[in-house]
């Protein structure tokens, strides 16, 4: 089916984006419907037969959680399943326009929107309509393509999908998570799938950086800047222009060179030590780091003029010990390439090791598997791999067990049981509304009140 003989359903309460895609689409679909109040898509869908909806995350009649949104996909795809749904959403509420993929949408649209960017979107949806194709059926893959990056949990998934998202834009990222999850692979696969992907790809761990080698790293020099200086020099912002500069670890840096950074990204300028002649940059910046951005906000560590300015959208990177789908799948393929690499024959993974492997906590997350793994096809005396063979390092040691503190006020133990009923139910409000035994009116207003 063709764009022009679609009809199009546009569901969002500000009028604005309303007479905006009206203007648009008006010259390019058969038939465009638009409608302020979300309530009307029962009625509409049982009087209209549409080939594709463009639905609102959030509706200001509600308490703007995005679960509206999420409420309203579902109530569409029950009542109309084969009808394509768009999501309209914002860089804010990227992790629930994720889940609405996973609760059927085709895909969905950050405001403000490129017409171009829409239209594509629109016209794949229609295309791929009859198929019944969906952008989760592409990124089911245990490998997002053209990267090392390996996972079948969940966990992974989502982030293969926010990749493919977020790769194409200009956004700055912010990757989160611990120490040997992969935080680097998944600012290479960012960039792999760019629009840069053919320009540098500069990595710096800043957090190694000392005061005085700060600026002459990133920045650059002049010859005669300093004592060793004897030679101009372009600084890793520089080296990076017109690609993607990924600075690691950068939850370290002082407030200083957090102040020295800022005003860089604020300008989109450099000037070299030594000199006076600011030297235009345009660089997509990729950040990554393991402290926890609740740390982060602590205006005494870190500047949140900065943390804004990096944290576009967020990545959070979970560790090894919550992908435990993957254990394995990750095992069999360090087991594959260092057999390889040491030319021994095919290994196999016994049922017994994989137990040990599973049942591990892996504080080292990846870093450690792939270790423990390669120790073992060099010294193991078989092809098969034995609880025996895998032995984990000494220098790890399991997280430290937080103190557990019962909770008695009122207010807080009620947060915390909603927090956990909503998700439980994935944000299902009608779901968490009955399992709490209150309406979902009253449901939307505990959750205004406690922020949730």
């Amino acid at each position: 089916m063709q764009l022009k003989k679609a009809s199009i359903l546009v569901i969002d309460d500000d009028t604005d984006v309303l007479t905006a895609v009206r203007l648009l689409l008006r010259p390019q679909v058969k038939e465009i419907i638009v409608e302020k109040n979300p309530e009307q898509i029962p009625s509409l869908l049982k009087n209209h037969t549409f080939d594709l909806v463009l639905l609102d995350m959030n509706f200001k009649s509600a308490l703007n959680t995005g679960n509206e949104g999420l409420y309203w996909l579902k109530k569409i795809k029950e009542l109309k399943p084969e009808t394509a749904v768009i999501m309209i959403t914002a860089y804010g509420d990227i992790d629930l326009a994720i889940r609405s993929l996973k609760e059927g949408a085709f895909d969905f649209v950050v405001k403000p929107w490129h017409n171009e960017k829409l239209l594509s979107i629109l016209t794949d949806a229609i295309s791929k309509k009859e198929g019944n194709a969906s952008i989760t059926a592409q990124t089911t893959s245990a490998k997002i393509s053209g990267t090392e990056m390996l996972g079948e949990s969940e966990a992974m998934q989502d982030i293969f999908i926010k990749i493919k998202k977020v790769a194409p834009t200009d956004a700055n990222i912010l990757i989160l998570g611990e120490n040997g999850t992969g935080k680097e692979l998944i600012a290479k696969a960012i960039h792999q799938h760019s629009l840069r992907a053919d320009k540098p790809f500069i990595k710096v761990d800043v957090g190694a950086l000392t005061e005085s080698l700060f600026e002459s790293e990133l920045f650059g020099h002049k010859k005669g800047a300093f004592t060793d200086a004897r030679e101009d020099r372009a600084g890793r912002f520089e080296a990076a222009h017109g690609g993607t500069i990924f600075l690691d670890e950068i939850g370290n840096i002082s407030l200083q060179q957090q102040s020295k950074l800022l005003s860089v990204l604020q300008n989109r300028q450099v000037i070299r030590l030594g000199s006076n002649e600011p030297i235009d940059i345009d660089v997509r910046l990729l950040c990554a780091t393991n402290v926890p951005l609740s740390e982060l906000a602590n205006e005494n560590r870190f500047r949140k003029d900065l943390i804004y300015r990096i944290n576009t959208v967020e990545i959070m990177v979970p560790p090894l010990r919550k992908r435990n789908n993957d254990i394995i799948l990750l095992a069999k393929h360090f087991a594959n390439l260092y057999a390889t690499k040491y030319m021994k024959p095919e290994p196999e993974l016994s049922k017994q090791a994989q137990e040990k492997l599973k049942s591990y906590h892996f504080p080292g997350n990846v870093r450690e598997l792939q270790y423990a793994i390669e120790r073992a096809i060099i010294m193991a005396d078989n092809y098969v791999l034995e609880p025996q063979d895998i032995l984990f390092s000494p220098i790890e040691s399991a997280p430290a067990a937080e103190p557990q503190q019962q909770e008695t006020n009122l207010e807080e133990l009620e947060k915390a049981t909603i927090h956990l009923v909503m998700e439980k139910h994935g944000g299902n409000m009608t779901k968490a509304a009955k399992e709490l035994g209150i309406t979902r009116t009253a449901l939307y207003r505990r959750l205004g009140k406690y922020d949730i």
